[in-house]
């Protein structure tokens, strides 16, 4: 019997036979059909009865990533207080670590997104995950030194340890997925061993960590493309784009969380009066960021992945634009921590670089995406990062709870002015193209562009 599923609009997909003659079985998504392998309706249909339960292994992996960015945390504390040579060297090794630890935690939540998570195997992947990610996070420090074989090591074996245990799972034609990816993880595995193993201490391992971080993140943009094994295809990100984006949304929650929890140990180990205010601006901060990515475009970024007519473009997009929120909320986070620690001492220049940094980074990520989501960007976005940058020549020199109070005053600014600004929903946004948006286009339009989604041909 053929299997049938019915998919949210797009290319590579047709308009099928109305849900009630369709064959026993179909999960209905859309208003569109494609013809899927046996495995894949599987998987497809298994996500759909694990939307609320059999998730608990995802939850185990995010409790990991908070230990994961709580050292991540402490490590670019220490980039900014200890001794230094040179800080951008420094820094520069941080951030690689942070992109290497973010693409393994994507790629997980891209499989658990296209397979059942009560599946054995699936469990088996987040187990592998958690553990060779708690040690990861354990060598973080240390992991440009003594431990640099460590986390090497670590990390080549659960990227390419991820894709052999599909391998020895699948039985059909889906098994050139996980062959994709192993090509590549066994590609980039040379400079990461190379690197970690031959030259200790020296530049050249962070040129060669370079390199496989590098090319890590050209197989995920290309799809792990491999001559007579295809790549993936956006029917691949289409099955997996809801619940990729509400997988976003969860990793910015723990991502603030993070950010609280390290605000409230700073405060316990100094409790101090003159400590108080920047930590309640620190909480505030962290308040405003969540309320500033859910409002609206964080919220129903699930709903236009699924609408989209392109949905792998916006499943792509929303990786990087949440990997440079990430970042800013983490960078912030360690500002805050900073300013507690040091509320009137004299400030470090370099500690612009996070309490004015961090914010600007989030409120960039943020309104790329807005425009992926509506085709516009609110104003108060763009006045925010401007008015940030503009502030940097003149907090040089400040007392750091004056840079910390200035930058929790242009989130809070921009916050309410973006929360009254009326939201028109142009006609080239993500939730505009496929479902014709918020009843502001004339109603001629929106028809329109409800009937080219039911009569879009098959590319």
């Amino acid at each position: 019997m053929t299997n049938w599923i019915a998919i949210g609009a797009g290319e590579g997909w047709t308009p099928g036979r109305h849900v009630s003659e369709a064959p026993s079985g179909v999960v209905r998504l859309g208003q569109y059909w494609g013809k899927l392998t046996e495995d894949e309706r599987q998987m497809t249909i298994g996500g759909s009865r694990g939307l609320l339960h059999g998730r608990e292994g995802e939850l185990l992996l995010d409790l990991v990533y908070v230990f994961v960015l709580t050292r991540f945390s402490q490590r670019l504390v220490e980039d900014f207080t200890t001794e230094r040579r040179i800080i951008l060297p420094e820094v520069g090794q941080t951030t690689l670590l942070l992109l290497a630890l973010w693409l393994i935690w994507v790629h997980a939540a891209f499989v658990t997104s296209r397979v059942d998570p009560q599946r054995p195997v699936t469990q088996l992947l987040v187990v592998w995950t958690m553990f060779g990610s708690m040690i990861m996070a354990v060598t973080l420090p240390d992991a440009f030194g003594d431990r640099a074989v460590v986390f090497a090591v670590t990390y080549v074996a659960i990227q390419v340890g991820k894709p052999v245990i599909l391998l020895l799972a699948r039985r059909d034609r889906g098994r050139h997925s996980p062959a994709r990816h192993l090509c590549w993880a066994a590609l980039s595995a040379v400079p990461w061993i190379v690197g970690a193993v031959l030259f200790p201490q020296s530049p050249a391992r962070g040129v060669l960590w370079t390199l496989a971080i590098a090319l890590d993140y050209t197989g995920l943009v290309l799809g792990w493309l491999v001559p007579g094994l295809g790549r993936t295809g956006a029917e691949d990100w289409r099955l997996a784009g809801k619940h990729l984006a509400e997988r976003y949304q969860q990793f910015i929650i723990i991502t603030i969380g993070e950010t609280i929890l390290l605000t409230g140990v700073t405060f316990a180990d100094k409790f101090t009066p003159d400590r108080v205010a920047p930590t309640v601006m620190s909480f505030a901060t962290a308040v405003l960021m969540w309320r500033i990515y859910f409002h609206r475009a964080g919220t129903v970024f699930p709903a236009a992945i699924e609408a989209a007519p392109h949905p792998d473009r916006l499943v792509k997009s929303g990786y990087y634009t949440h990997l440079v929120m990430v970042t800013g909320i983490l960078a912030t986070g360690v500002g805050y921590a900073l300013v507690i620690d040091q509320p009137r001492g004299h400030q470090d220049p370099l500690w612009l670089a996070v309490i004015l940094g961090g914010p600007a980074l989030f409120l960039a990520g943020r309104s790329r995406l807005e425009y992926e989501v509506f085709a516009r960007v609110s104003p108060s976005r763009v006045i925010g990062l401007l008015t940030l940058v503009a502030l940097t020549p003149a907090m040089v020199g400040r007392a750091p709870v004056i840079v910390a109070t200035a930058a929790a005053v242009v989130l809070a600014g921009g916050y309410g002015v973006g929360r009254h600004t009326r939201m028109e929903t142009p006609r080239r946004g993500a939730l505009a193209t496929a479902l014709g948006g918020p009843q502001r286009m004339p109603p001629a339009e929106v028809e329109a562009a409800r009937r080219q989604r039911r009569l879009r041909p098959r590319l």
